[in-house]
């Protein structure tokens, strides 16, 4: 990753009404992400600020200050019933900047004061340091996170998702809130194709999550939606060259065909029976995409 610029920009609005989701609320302390994943779907969301999906997403980052103070006078709102808050919707809460701002540990604590359930995706291991939080919310109101892991070949790992912690990191996380008695698990997502779709590589993430303490597990195929889908292919175009004709074969639009996805779901869910995952828990809803009703900046 080359330089990162983080602006301040103090938070007006924290909580996120969406859409088409099991959650009714979307809460992101930040917005881009220094992860620089090519794939990730929330790379379009820049272009709510008027920057690129590319080089901008990985290189300004927007930090919402006091967006705790302001969660914490939504939350007390007579109209608030305490509904479940996703965080990592947009953009990864644990990402390295949170060690010194803090805004998600801030957002967790006040969530858990009033009693609301929280559902985290990250790929981020500085979790882990908010474990006595996770450890209260899930007294209080409810609480899981979510790993997102798609492959634990590191040549492949570095390519994909260049600024995150390796894989066996995030599982050696997993391991440690599910010890701590926090719901934990995987989402094997996003599964590219030509990528990550083999049986080796689904097979192996799925051993480790069961190795490590996932309560579940969970799947989903890459969707290239406008701003991601450009970066992506040019990706692809750069690093595996060999594959973009059948990329743009396979999404026609953001969507491969319903046939693959659903034969990766039977292959996972095989993997799952196998290494006696399923049937400990079921996963959370896998993020995709969803209409925002309001847009927090």
């Amino acid at each position: 990753m080359g330089l990162v610029t983080y602006e301040e920009a103090p938070c007006k609005a924290a909580l996120n009404r969406v859409e088409g989701m099991s959650f009714r609320w979307s809460l992101n302390p930040y917005q881009g992400c220094v992860h620089g994943c090519h794939y990730c779907y929330a790379r379009r969301y820049h272009g709510f600020r008027e920057l690129g999906a590319g080089e901008d997403f990985g290189s300004i980052v927007f930090v919402r200050t006091g967006i705790a103070q302001v969660l914490r006078q939504e939350l007390r709102r007579p109209s608030w019933k305490r509904d479940q808050v996703a965080l990592g919707t947009g953009t990864d809460p644990y990402q390295p900047i949170e060690g010194r701002y803090r805004l998600t540990r801030a957002c967790l604590e006040a969530l858990a004061d009033h009693g609301t359930p929280v559902g985290i995706v990250t790929k981020g291991t500085l979790v882990v340091r908010d474990l006595d939080v996770l450890q209260r919310l899930t007294a209080a109101a409810g609480c899981s996170v979510v790993f997102s892991i798609t492959t634990l070949d590191l040549d492949l790992w570095r390519k994909l998702e260049p600024g995150t912690p390796p894989p066996h990191q995030r599982l050696k996380a997993l391991e440690r809130l599910s010890a701590g008695g926090v719901r934990a698990g995987v989402m094997l997502a996003p599964v590219l194709p030509g990528l990550t779709d083999s049986p080796s590589n689904l097979e192996s993430v799925v051993r480790a999550a069961a190795d490590h303490g996932a309560t579940f597990l969970g799947t989903q195929v890459v969707y290239l939606m406008s701003g991601t889908r450009e970066h992506f292919l040019g990706f692809l175009e750069s690093e595996f060259p060999q594959l973009l004709e059948e990329y743009r074969r396979l999404f026609p639009g953001p969507y491969a065909p319903k046939r693959f996805q659903y034969q990766i779901e039977i292959t996972v869910d095989g993997l799952k029976q196998r290494h006696a995952i399923a049937g400990r828990e079921e996963a959370p809803e896998p993020p995709r995409p969803f209409q925002q009703l309001s847009l927090a900046l």
